[in-house]
Parts: structure tokens; C-alpha cells; sequence
């Protein structure tokens, strides 16, 4: 920390702004481990004081039952600490500290599943406005009636892919569809694919002629300049049928290079998923986003639920879920992963 700190005060520190960027990431992510860590310690010495405190006082009276509450306050209050100090030292994984791109598309289930991809759109950008995280929409496909048809999140942050890694794959939602006049219960489905944005160390090859590049004009608000050009970038490759596109941008330039980053991330994600030979235990065999190959279950009618079915975690909060409070799940998931007792998801139980 003194030594990345230091370097970051240096006279020219900004004439490299690629390094910089990169001294700046890393101060980040280390510090996000030491400040929990000097805040455990503060909260160790505190407790102690007020034990001590306690102590002093007179045995039955209302100062030592005053003293006593407030300690059992501040234990308490340590032990949360200490748990979310446990938790991170879980994300030792080689891109866990990185930033993350995060796609939605919506599965089985037409119009509702448009809408269910868009609920989880705001999940994601309430969780990462909670926990500090910045969450930037690179691209947002509308959908035909409501909803979304895709949506790309960049979000950055010390551990951002580190902890978004654990909500990667289908997720399943059972509702009255507001659409439908009968007001019957639907099942809808919508997949999520994190991958974590490439550190300057990593270097991926990507050939123009393996590249279709389409240009287009942008959607939404964004004033003249951005909806009266074709700024929009879309890049196909051609080898992997992988797509993406960015619109974020106000010139085709910028727009071009961020999802140049983002394609590399994927091709990054996907040999390294060809290594581990996982890719089935995100999508299922055929990597359909339907049943069967869901990681989650949400239910809102006739009873509330949601829960993880690799991980066992659930709540009848799916209110809360759905504006953010994810980090049970992420919680459970990383924990799981660490014992080697993650079940693969798919098919959910018969109360889900």
C-alpha cells in the first residue's frame, strides 16, 4: 500500500496514464482488503475498552447494564466485520479484483421474459449503487412491447467480477404476467454472463478479418450528437458467433474500442471456460435459457421465494432481492465454492 501510494504521488505519475490507471486500480483493490481489516482491529480495541469499562462498574446497577449493552453491541458489530473480512479473502481468484462486463437476454417466454431481463437490469444497477460499486450501460436493446432484448453493464470497482462471477446463468421467474388478460401464472427466464475486463497484462488476439463490424445510430436520450450519427458499434466475430456493442459513447471511435475490450473479455472467459471444461454447469448441455438449466428461482405468486439452487440460500424477501440485496446469495455461492460443495442448478425443487 505505502509503495503503490507513494508511486501514485510521484512527480510524472500521470504521464503514463496507462499506468496510472493501472496504480490507481491496484491501490483500489488492496486497499479494500486493509481497510476492513484496520477497521476489525479498531473495533477489537473498542470492545475491549468497554468490557473494561464494565467491569469498573457496579455490579446490578443501571450503568453497569448500560455499559454491558453497549459492549454486546459492539461484538456484535466485530463479528460482522469479521465475517465480511472471511468472505473477501475468499476472492483470490486471478481476475477476481477486475472489473466486470455483465450482459442480460431474455430467454423463453416472450414479452414477459423482455421484462423479467429488465427487472434483473435494475437488480444489478440497484446492487452496485448499494455497494459502491459504478455501473455504466454500454448497450440497451428496448424490447418490442416492454422490457429489454439485451442490456451490457460495465461495472467497475475493487472485486467487482470477484463477487458478480457468483450470479452468472439463468434465472427464473415465476409470476401473474401483467400481461396476460387472464392474469394466469407464467414462467419466464432470462441468462446472465459476467466476464471479467482484461487486465494490461493479458493479451488476446483478435484478427480483422475474424471481425464484422456494423455501425448504427444510437438509441434513447442522448442529445443531437449522439442520435443523429451513426456512432453505435456493433462487433461480430465471425469464428464464435460472439456479439457485442457498445453505444455508450459519444463518437464511433470510443465506441469501438470499449467493445473491442469487452469481445476480448468474452474470448478471454470463453477459453478459459473450454479449459475447465464448465461450460455446461453455467447454461446446461445445450446452453438453453429455459428450464432446466436455471441457477435461480424467484417466485412471487402464489407465495413469495427466492432462492439458489446450487447453493441452497433463499428468502421470502424477493422485494428486497430485486432491488439489490443479492449479497446473501453471493455470499452463500462463493462460500460453497471454496468447500467444493456447489450443486450444478437446473431443474428446481417442486416448492420453486
Amino acid at each position: 500500500m505505502e509503495q503503490l501510494e507513494a508511486a501514485a504521488t510521484a512527480p510524472g505519475f500521470w504521464d503514463d496514464q496507462q499506468r496510472a490507471k493501472a496504480i490507481i486500480d491496484q491501490t483500489a483493490a488492496e486497499r479494500a482488503f486493509v481497510k476492513p481489516f484496520d477497521t476489525l482491529v479498531s473495533q477489537l480495541d473498542d470492545c475491549a475498552v468497554m468490557e473494561e469499562m464494565a467491569g469498573a462498574e457496579d455490579e446490578g446497577t443501571q450503568a453497569r447494564r448500560a455499559a454491558e449493552e453497549e459492549f454486546g453491541a459492539m461484538v456484535e458489530a466485530a463479528e460482522r466485520t469479521a465475517a465480511s473480512l472471511r468472505l473477501q479473502s475468499l476472492l483470490n481468484g486471478p481476475m477476481d479484483s477486475s472489473n466486470a462486463f455483465l450482459t442480460l437476454h431474455p430467454g423463453a417466454g416472450g414479452t414477459e421474459a423482455c421484462d423479467w431481463a429488465d427487472m434483473l437490469y435494475r437488480m444489478y444497477c440497484r446492487f452496485c449503487e448499494k455497494n459502491g460499486f459504478a455501473c455504466e450501460t454500454m448497450d440497451l436493446q428496448p424490447g418490442d412491447e416492454a422490457g429489454i432484448k439485451s442490456a451490457t453493464l460495465h461495472v467497475s470497482g475493487p472485486y467487482a467480477y470477484g463477487k458478480l462471477k457468483a450470479e452468472r446463468g439463468v434465472h427464473r421467474l415465476v409470476r401473474i404476467s401483467p400481461f396476460d388478460a387472464n392474469k394466469r401464472r407464467h414462467t419466464s427466464f432470462a441468462a446472465l454472463d459476467v466476464v471479467a475486463e482484461l487486465k494490461d497484462d493479458i493479451d488476446v488476439e483478435v484478427k480483422d478479418e475474424d471481425l464484422r463490424v456494423d455501425t448504427y445510430r444510437s438509441g434513447g436520450a442522448g442529445g443531437q450528437h449522439i442520435n443523429k450519427t451513426d456512432s453505435a458499434v456493433r462487433l461480430t466475430h465471425l469464428p464464435t458467433g460472439i456479439i457485442v456493442a457498445c453505444q455508450s459513447e459519444r463518437s464511433q471511435h470510443q465506441n469501438r474500442a470499449r467493445a473491442m475490450a469487452m469481445l476480448k473479455a468474452k474470448l478471454y472467459e470463453r477459453e478459459q471456460d473450454a479449459k475447465r471444461k464448465s461450460l455446461e454447469r453455467f447454461y446446461g448441455p445445450k446452453g438453453d435459457i429455459a428450464w432446466g438449466s436455471q441457477i435461480r428461482s424467484y417466485v412471487l405468486q402464489p407465495y413469495t421465494m427466492a432462492k439458489d439452487l446450487r447453493t441452497g440460500e433463499q428468502t421470502s424477501n424477493v422485494a428486497g432481492v430485486l432491488d439489490g440485496a443479492i449479497g446473501p446469495f453471493i455470499d452463500a455461492y462463493l462460500q460453497a465454492s471454496a468447500k467444493g460443495t456447489l450443486s450444478s442448478g437446473g431443474a428446481a425443487d417442486d416448492d420453486i
